[in-house]
């Protein structure tokens, strides 16, 4: 599976972006598909998950409220809803799949695969 992230970009403090991850490959809808981020310095952060058929999906407590993932099977596409954005959102966002098919996957070395990852940067 390759994965390709786009969508990042410069947005004013408490504004919104749409990230989109776009997956190759005829599995994609069997795969769990995350969303991590990573600021300068500091750790990958789990942000987001959904379940291959996109009925169960699970946040990072940082988020939750303010960011929605979902999943278009038949584009083989995940995107990240982001409202409300603040400084501390500011990272690389990165898009995650495994073929596990648990959601609830929160830790970067439970998925196998990854993109390039995506720069969202939020002034104030």
């Amino acid at each position: 599976v390759q994965l390709q992230a786009s969508g990042g970009g410069l947005v004013q403090s408490g504004g919104s972006l749409r990230l989109s991850c776009a997956a190759s490959g005829r599995t994609f809808s069997s795969y769990v598909m995350g969303w991590f981020r990573q600021a300068p310095g500091k750790e990958r952060e789990f942000v987001a998950s959904i379940s291959p058929r996109g009925g169960i999906t699970y946040y990072g407590d940082s988020v939750k409220g303010r960011f929605t993932i979902s999943r278009d099977n038949a584009k083989n596409t995940v995107y990240l809803q982001m409202n409300s954005l603040s400084p501390e959102d500011a990272a690389v966002y990165y898009c995650a799949a495994d073929p596990s098919a648990i959601a609830g996957r929160f830790r970067p070395t439970q998925y196998a695969y990854w993109g390039q990852g995506t720069l969202v940067t939020v002034s104030s």
